[in-house]
């Protein structure tokens, strides 16, 4: 049984894999701060839901972009079960190649988005993770990671929003009626949700005619994945994804830990 740990800038995603499919899926929300032991804490309180202990698992991955915490998660797994965590990076054998001027600059969750949606698929793609940051990560038909744009995520831009004002408020985060809005709070849903649908749809278009032209292949046949946990909001406001799947991260954390574990 695989242990699949997803540590984010705003949430942190625990997955239970017990080879045939997904069992549990958790998600909590990241606290830079908290000790190892309090995460072991967290993650015995959140198994023994399911029945289950650290003990039960034979292999465990974690991918993380927050620094001070992956060393917690793994000093903490490491102590509580008989495996030692893999936590990956670009150094990981994922079957994947690299085409970028720095590997190491790679975030995991994006090394793990990449090796899912090329699983999934065989071919050229884009995944677009909707997460603190919004990312689109370009795969070639031949499995090598072409490079990413990063823009800030939805939430992100609606605090800076509120934050750089004084008369506009920190709201919650939906699809709003009408592009036009008549009042303060579906204003600020139209410009930061519709336009965030404006500036996907705007990157993907782009990002898919520089992979046609050096992959002599038509843009449109260049299928894009979606992800992350404000991915529910953008997608019925779009027709650009092939497929959405809230946690593709885990499953490429799954296979990287089948690839790379006994």
């Amino acid at each position: 049984m695989m242990l699949a740990v997803d540590i984010g800038n705003t949430n942190i995603l625990f997955g239970v894999h017990d080879g045939s499919g997904w069992r549990y899926h958790w998600r909590v929300r990241t606290v830079r701060d908290k000790m190892a032991d309090e995460y072991g804490v967290l993650v015995r309180a959140l198994l023994r839901e399911s029945q289950l202990t650290l003990a039960d698992f034979d292999r465990i991955v974690v991918a993380s972009v927050v620094p001070p915490l992956t060393g917690r998660m793994e000093e903490m797994l490491g102590d509580e079960t008989p495996v030692a965590p893999l936590v990956i990076s670009h150094t990981v054998d994922t079957g994947l190649r690299y085409a970028i001027d720095n590997p190491s600059e790679l975030g995991a969750d994006l090394i793990a988005d990449a090796v899912a949606a090329y699983a999934r698929l065989g071919e050229a793609c884009i995944v677009v993770d909707f997460g603190t940051a919004t990312t689109f990560t370009a795969i070639s038909g031949d499995g090598v990671v072409l490079g990413v744009a990063i823009a800030p995520g939805m939430n992100l831009a609606a605090s800076a929003l509120s934050g750089g004002t004084a008369q506009l408020p920190q709201v919650r985060l939906i699809a709003p009626q009408r592009a036009i809005g008549t009042n303060t709070v579906d204003s600020i849903r139209s410009g930061v949700v519709l336009g965030y649908v404006g500036l996907v749809e705007g990157m993907i278009t782009r990002i898919q005619a520089e992979m046609a032209s050096s992959q002599r292949m038509a843009s449109d046949d260049i299928k894009v994945l979606a992800t992350g946990g404000l991915v529910d909001i953008i997608a019925p406001l779009t027709e650009r994804f092939y497929a959405v799947d809230p946690w593709l991260t885990l499953d490429g954390i799954r296979i990287i830990g089948e690839r790379c574990l006994p």
